[in-house]
């Protein structure tokens, strides 16, 4: 089966979503066209039509204008607290940039010229115009939906799971990543029957979407059982003098009672999207979690493939848990992971591996960025 093959037919590749591709605005040209098309088609007088093409855009530029210093009337009262004190900070963040003031100059010039002169009906005109803007303001028909907000917020990184992405690898995987193959081999060395494979000398961080984070992994799958520490990491951070950093290696039981080792361990910043929606003074839905736990995901995996320093670290397991309680559910997705690194990326071996969960997918096998050199491996068998 091919890789593409295997996005496609893989429930688990629809979970996480891909960045916008800025189709809207594509639609937006391609409408615009149309539209022109039918203007000209329809062979409409040329005055006329210019005459109502400046009022409505003059409409808009006031709007824009008059929207701008309704929240300067605000904004005054924030100068010092918002702006430094400054009058003209507080203006240029409130009122439009100059390209709307330029376009409402000369889309009012425009209307005033094709009015042929006519000042009774372009002050009835434009008083109109403002009316309606401020009607739509007052009843907050000018706010920009849900998909827009969240697009703007993807786009300028402000949200909840891009500060926490960032944070979790500046302050935790950036330090103990480039560590761990070094702590597995040794490890290795001593146990040589226990970490046969290198492929799997990798940190497996499990990222599941509901958010809800158990901090006894043997408590959450009874395959699962804790083995050992590997070698820890010491430094001085941040005014904490021998700060400690560590990780659990775990053994995990197969459906044949077959023994698998890894080093596995949960996002720990899941923990405070999931504190955050229990918590009425964050004001965070259930919906709104998915969403930021979806996005922190997608943003720790670009944040982990350009860190070179940690290329080839770590594994990156999402996961969507099942409407119905299964009692061994996190083992086979763990199990399903370990299992691709044995046998090379997408490489499929039916009938003697462990059963592919239905919502699984890593950093490597999303739908999220397709490079046309990730095409599939043959098998190997040299780590058994």
């Amino acid at each position: 089966m091919s890789q593409e093959s295997w996005r496609l037919s893989h429930p688990s590749a629809l979970l996480i979503p891909k960045a916008r591709a800025g189709r809207a605005q594509r639609v937006v040209y391609l409408l615009l066209a149309l539209g022109a098309a039918a203007l000209y088609l329809s062979g409409e007088p040329l005055a006329p039509t210019a005459r109502s093409l400046t009022f409505h855009f003059t409409a808009l530029q006031i709007g824009v204008l008059l929207k701008g210093t309704c929240y300067l009337a605000e904004e005054i009262f924030h100068l010092q607290s918002r702006h430094h004190g400054s009058f003209w900070r507080a203006l240029k963040a409130c009122l439009p940039q100059r390209w709307h003031g330029l376009m409402l100059l000369v889309c009012g010039s425009a209307y005033v010229a094709l009015l042929d002169g006519d000042g009774q009906l372009l002050g009835l005109h434009l008083g109109l115009a403002s009316l309606c803007q401020l009607l739509i303001l007052a009843l907050g028909l000018h706010k920009p939906s849900a998909v827009e907000v969240s697009e703007m917020s993807e786009k300028s990184k402000q949200n909840v799971a891009h500060g926490l992405a960032w944070s979790y690898y500046i302050g935790y995987l950036k330090i103990v990543l480039p560590r761990v193959k070094k702590s597995m081999e040794e490890f290795s060395r001593a146990n040589p029957n226990v970490l046969a494979c290198s492929k799997t000398w990798k940190l497996h961080i499990l990222v599941p979407l509901s958010c809800d984070v158990c901090d006894d992994l043997e408590k959450a799958d009874s395959n699962i059982q804790y083995l050992t520490d590997l070698t820890e990491t010491t430094l001085t951070r941040a005014g904490t003098k021998k700060r400690v950093y560590k990780h659990s290696l775990y053994t995990i039981r197969d459906k044949d009672n077959k023994l698998w080792h890894c080093a596995v361990e949960y996002a720990t910043p899941l923990q405070s999207l999931y504190a955050m929606s229990q918590d009425e003074c964050a004001a965070f839905s259930r919906e709104e979690r998915l969403e930021q736990a979806k996005l922190f995901y997608r943003t720790l995996e670009e944040i982990l493939k350009g860190s070179k320093e940690c290329a080839g670290t770590y594994r990156l397991i999402a996961y969507e848990e099942p409407g119905e309680a299964e009692t061994h559910f996190l083992s086979r997705e763990i199990l399903w992971h370990l299992w691709q690194q044995h046998h090379e990326e997408y490489a499929v071996c039916e009938g003697n591996h462990p059963h592919a969960p239905s919502t699984t997918f890593d950093s490597t096998d999303l739908n999220l960025q397709i490079s046309a050199s990730d095409l599939p491996h043959p098998l190997r068998s040299d780590c058994f």
